[in-house]
């Protein structure tokens, strides 16, 4: 079977060629989509803002008490397209007399709305552990993984399955959805 045109694996830079040419195997034989359903086929009910709220809200109860209350938090549909980001986190500094107040938000990309549950899980994880470290170093993963022990290998599958979205938007009609084997289709 030949390789889709133009497979950009962007979303998988930065990984060893041997496990890169293992995901291009997946993709030439139509099996990428089906793959990840299979690993991830729990859909979540989180697809209102309230729910997102208390969501992200009973996660850093259960995890991070002593981290700042968030002020707002919401499914943005700009997300993905406009910022290349999937979450975001944001502190909105106002002067109240004569302190400076802090207003912190979460925004997720409106996609993880139909993503599966893992996958909503480990990008809310990524954005609370921002609460208390900014930068992407060794204590930011740590906490990452102290909320989620999973959290590497849900990132990894996220990838896979946002790399096997965009090769379906392309046209890729024989991805593997998972509907050949009467697993459910890859969430849109």
């Amino acid at each position: 079977m030949s390789t889709p045109a133009c497979v950009d694996l962007k979303y998988l830079h930065g990984y060893p060629p041997a496990l890169l040419a293992q995901v291009q195997g997946l993709i030439d034989a139509g099996r990428l989509a089906g793959a990840v359903a299979q690993r991830h086929p729990e859909a979540h009910a989180v697809r209102t803002e309230r729910a997102l709220y208390d969501y992200v809200c009973e996660l850093k109860a259960r995890h991070m008490k002593s981290a700042p209350p968030l002020a707002k938090v919401a499914y943005d549909p700009h997300l993905h397209v406009l910022k290349n980001a999937l979450g975001t986190h944001t502190a909105v500094s106002r002067v109240q007399g004569t302190q400076l107040k802090a207003k912190r938000e979460i925004r997720i990309a409106v996609l993880f709305k139909e993503a599966p549950a893992d996958f909503l899980r480990m990008i809310v994880v990524h954005e609370l552990a921002h609460l208390k470290e900014r930068e992407h170093g060794k204590a930011f993963y740590a906490l990452c993984r102290y909320m989620e022990p999973d959290y590497h290998q849900l990132e990894f599958d996220l990838r896979l399955w946002l790399t096997a979205r965009e090769l379906e938007d392309r046209g890729g009609a024989s991805l593997g959805t998972g509907q050949e084997n009467g697993r459910r289709p890859l969430p849109r």
